[in-house]
């Protein structure tokens, strides 16, 4: 049988261990959801630089479908204006030599009309606000047509 000295000598012990346990807990639990906060920060931002990416990639593809390169100096300018993207891409002429492959090397001034087309967008999460979970890309590809020396190469 115990006596009332046994009982006594405890003086909470389990109480304490029990409160560190808690904050030990308490602390992992705060730590995890930091993480997953950064995590889903990271996630947000990659997806935003994406779509930055596939926006201007589609402006690339806008510029060369155009079929219409001017060969004046200052080039050509489009913008286009999606959900949260805005692409810009600009077509600028380069300059003009001879082609690369004397098949088409005809009488009449047959030329290779060199271009680069840069294609720029930017991926806002709020359109209307800058934020700093916005992104940019930008691409830029180079191209030859083939046609007469005149100002337009259709």
């Amino acid at each position: 049988m115990k006596t009332m000295t046994d009982i006594n000598k405890q003086q909470g012990a389990a109480l304490i261990v029990g409160l560190i346990l808690m904050v030990v807990v308490t602390v992992l639990a705060i730590s995890g959801m930091n993480t997953a906060t950064t995590e889903l920060a990271m996630a947000r931002n990659d997806q935003n630089y994406e779509m930055a990416f596939q926006a201007a990639e589609t402006g690339l593809d806008l510029a060369l479908g155009q079929n219409t390169f001017p060969t004046f100096a200052g080039g050509t300018t489009l913008s286009h204006t999606y959900a949260n993207e805005v692409v810009t891409i600009e077509t600028v002429y380069e300059e003009t030599t001879n082609v690369p492959d004397d098949a088409y090397s005809l009488e009449g001034g047959v030329k290779a009309h060199h271009f680069i087309a840069t294609s720029t967008a930017e991926s806002r999460r709020d359109p209307g606000n800058p934020t700093d979970r916005d992104s940019f890309a930008e691409h830029s590809q180079a191209f030859y047509v083939v046609g007469p020396t005149l100002n337009t190469v259709n």
